[in-house]
């Protein structure tokens, strides 16, 4: 089902988002829209001076570059009110919770909860989670549906050890602080990105109902990954499926081109495009056994993708031309992706009502 970005939305409980163009019309629309849990855009002329438009929960984040020029919307049908705890600002409804924290790296101090001195991204990570988590705990929102994460210069090593590991490092200390591990049940589906300088940002999506992990026959478990890629695995799932009655939604996590838990076709954009929608295949089929139902394929899907080189864009949107439908909605993005051998990053989602591309 495809609605505008400004229609009316009318049935109860219902999760609506849309890839849109930032026009002063649809700024305008959005900034009476009783439903609007959360705004991302990754341009920092979003609300232009002189617009007369003034959004609150505008989340803007900085990559190192342009991409398509739209911004994501998430929506729901119900009642919308605004709060702020800590250094998370947030939108909830009565079924769901949208929220953004973006921490200054170099204002959080080294440390983690042993005392011991830990590089100021990984503590940095840890206070995000913790916050997250505490606020989710404390006004009943106990699934963590999908998280998106950037992280400032990702590939880079600082203190010993790549910046993506010392944020793993964090991020799994969080988990276990609030005793969401080792149950991957309490797993979301995420995606990590880089970002230029600036704070580590983060921005998720919470409920009040559960969902359901979903893993990927092809893959090793993210948080099953042997040391070599860093002393705490990647914390996340490779999807989520979540059944709300009239809504079945999944979200599927960042996916590349990786096997097992390598990295493959180094260098080749194409064939790391067609591994990881290989991959995204993969966790549609698992779901469809889970649900014993044909519910997804690739062509239900709305696309985010991630490239490490703006110049691949021909390439990468060539192949996606082969394998999903042209009326799939698709968001290209340049950022650095977790692993340096990784060219593009794709992440997905289903069963959520969607605007056209505006």
């Amino acid at each position: 089902m495809t609605i505008s970005a400004n229609a009316m939305i009318t049935d109860p409980g219902q999760l609506y988002f849309s890839y849109v163009r930032p026009t002063d019309e649809v700024l305008q629309s959005l900034s009476s829209g009783e439903g609007l849990l959360g705004i991302v855009t990754f341009r920092n002329d979003f609300c232009r001076e002189g617009s007369g438009t003034t959004l609150e929960g505008v989340l803007q984040i900085s990559l190192s570059g342009r991409g398509d020029d739209l911004c994501e919307i998430w929506q729901t049908t119900q009642p919308v009110v605004a709060g702020k705890v800590d250094d998370i600002t947030y939108r909830c409804s009565s079924d769901f919770l949208f929220g953004s924290i973006a921490l200054p790296v170099a204002d959080v101090p080294a440390g983690d909860h042993r005392g011991l001195s830990s590089p100021p991204l990984q503590s940095c990570a840890e206070l995000a989670y913790k916050q997250i988590f505490s606020l989710l705990d404390r006004h009943g929102y106990p699934d963590l549906l999908r998280i998106w994460n950037f992280v400032p210069d990702i590939n880079g090593v600082s203190h010993g050890l790549e910046r993506y590991r010392q944020f793993n490092i964090g991020r799994q200390d969080a988990f276990l602080a609030h005793g969401r591990l080792p149950s991957k049940q309490n797993i979301p589906a995420a995606s990590a990105l880089g970002s230029v300088d600036g704070p580590l940002v983060v921005y998720f999506l919470a409920a009040r109902h559960k969902s359901l992990a979903v893993e990927n026959p092809r893959q090793t478990s993210a948080y099953h990954y042997p040391r070599e890629y860093g002393p705490s695995s990647p914390t996340f799932s490779r999807a989520g499926w979540i059944d709300l009655g009239q809504q079945k939604i999944l979200f599927i996590s960042g996916t590349a081109s990786i096997i097992g838990h390598q990295s493959r076709h180094g260098g080749n954009v194409a064939a790391q495009t067609r591994e990881s929608m290989a991959n995204i295949a993969a966790v549609i089929a698992e779901t469809n056994r889970i649900a014993a139902r044909s519910l997804y394929d690739l062509n239900d899907l709305s696309y985010k993708v991630y490239l490490r080189h703006i110049t691949d864009l021909p390439i990468v949107r060539a192949e996606l031309d082969l394998l999903v439908a042209p009326s799939a909605p698709v968001f290209y993005l340049q950022a650095d992706i977790c692993r340096a051998d990784l060219l593009v990053e794709i992440e997905a989602t289903a069963g959520i009502l969607h605007g056209g591309m505006a």
